[in-house]
């Protein structure tokens, strides 16, 4: 009976988890904020498919906006090819993106390909998707996760270790709430 007790507490503990909402900082250079609706689009990925983010409601999102000459970009990648797109892929309450800013198709194939990541990649030509998420002029390297309802939960620039891990713990929670 205590066993049955412990897991019934752990239950509702589980249920009632928030994801922690956390400032970001101002030197970010991010327009949108956590807890806000995330800015609508669409964009041609590179298999030709026309992507919508409204119709990825119900799911939790990861965006990585990139370009081919960011080398933080480059760096971040295979991270997260391992450890967010290759445990997650499989799951349908989970979609990932790499949103290319400002590249011709031939470009983003050809350094996805060096990388190598195989999540899938959209083509974003004059930067409407990533101005829409972030300030003219800044940097590239950046992560955001929106949740089943649509809402910015978490933001990242740069790669950095303890973020990323933090990222992370942060989809998984969404995955589950």
């Amino acid at each position: 009976m205590k066993f049955l007790s412990v897991i019934l507490v752990w239950i509702t503990f589980a249920a009632q988890a928030q994801v922690p909402v956390r400032e970001i900082p101002s030197d970010y250079g991010y327009i949108v904020k956590i807890g806000q609706q995330a800015p609508d689009f669409s964009a041609q990925s590179l298999d030709g498919k026309t992507i919508r983010l409204s119709d990825l409601k119900g799911k939790v999102v990861m965006l990585q906006f990139t370009a081919s000459w960011c080398s933080v970009c480059r760096r971040e990648m295979p991270h997260i090819e391992k450890e967010i797109w290759q445990k997650n892929k499989n799951n349908p309450d989970f979609a990932l993106f790499g949103v290319d800013l400002d590249e011709p198709r031939e470009t983003v194939e050809k350094y996805t390909k060096q990388i190598p990541v195989t999540y899938p990649m959209l083509l974003d030509p004059k930067g409407n998707i990533f101005y829409s998420y972030a300030e003219k002029g800044a940097g590239v390297t950046r992560n955001v996760i929106i949740d089943k309802n649509g809402e910015i939960v978490f933001m990242t620039r740069l790669f950095k270790e303890e973020e990323f891990e933090e990222m992370k713990e942060v989809i998984k929670e969404s995955l589950f709430k």
